[in-house]
């Protein structure tokens, strides 16, 4: 209790660094993909796939579009996939509700470079893991998110609880975060946590990081409360089965 590890500091340029862990039993309970489903699991983090400059340019498009709501308590998110906006205590559907006005938020630019960052990212976890790259699948949901002090409304604001990816979502089988913000300069608190029996391992978010990893019970994990400004992140998940897969957003 109380024993942390920092596997990434903000103030660190990491290139590439993975631990490779045990894998859970979660995949035996799902059809398994040869070639994808993971034999090999664990968790990596880089600063090397995307920089700076293009976390800024995507972290305004997520300003811009939480702009249009926002979640009463401390956690809102952003789905251009599915259009889901946080507004107040409940989330309507962005392309919906806006209509063309969706066009003066949002341009072709944003969109080409949502999915160019994305195609990084899975081609980035594909080689960690050894595995192609086109066996993976976009999956649902993959979303922005913006986090605050603010009260938690609802459920939907409590961020911080343990979860394994592959329990909550069941088609998870990647799961990647790309950090929009950097720790203590944007926000305090915020830190991911994985939760290793015996100490903890942290991952210090900063913008253009990327940390992945297996989505079961080997790497339960959680947020830490964010104590003071803002964390933007966006988390990006991945599957082996096509039935589960997604498109890339589309500019309506």
């Amino acid at each position: 209790d109380g024993v942390t590890e920092v596997l990434a500091h903000h103030s660190e340029n990491l290139q590439d660094k993975f631990v490779e862990i045990p894998c859970s039993e979660d995949y035996d309970s799902h059809k398994r993909f040869e070639g994808c489903t993971p034999r090999k699991c664990g968790r990596g983090v880089t600063d090397a796939v995307i920089t700076r400059e293009e976390a800024e340019r995507i972290r305004r498009i997520a300003e811009r579009g939480l702009s249009l709501g926002g979640s009463d308590g401390g956690a809102s998110i952003l789905d251009l996939h599915s259009g889901a906006l946080s507004l107040g205590k409940h989330f309507v559907n962005l392309y919906r509700y806006f209509g063309d006005k969706i066009q003066d938020i949002f341009t072709e630019e944003d969109f080409a470079l949502y999915r160019d960052v994305r195609q990084r990212i899975q081609q980035r976890i594909a080689q960690a893991f050894g595995i192609s790259s086109a066996s993976m699948y976009l999956t649902k949901p993959t979303f922005f998110s913006r986090i605050n002090n603010t009260e938690a409304k609802t459920t939907h604001d409590e961020y911080w609880h343990p979860h394994v990816d592959k329990v909550t979502y069941g088609s998870f089988d990647y799961t990647s975060l790309l950090y929009l913000s950097d720790y203590t300069e944007d926000f305090g608190g915020g830190r991911f946590v994985f939760m290793d029996a015996g100490s903890n391992k942290t991952i210090e978010p900063r913008a253009g990081r990327v940390s992945f990893f297996t989505s079961g019970s080997e790497n339960l994990h959680r947020v830490e409360k964010v104590h003071w400004g803002t964390r933007y992140a966006i988390t990006i998940s991945f599957t082996c089965n096509p039935d589960h897969g997604i498109g890339d957003p589309v500019l309506m």
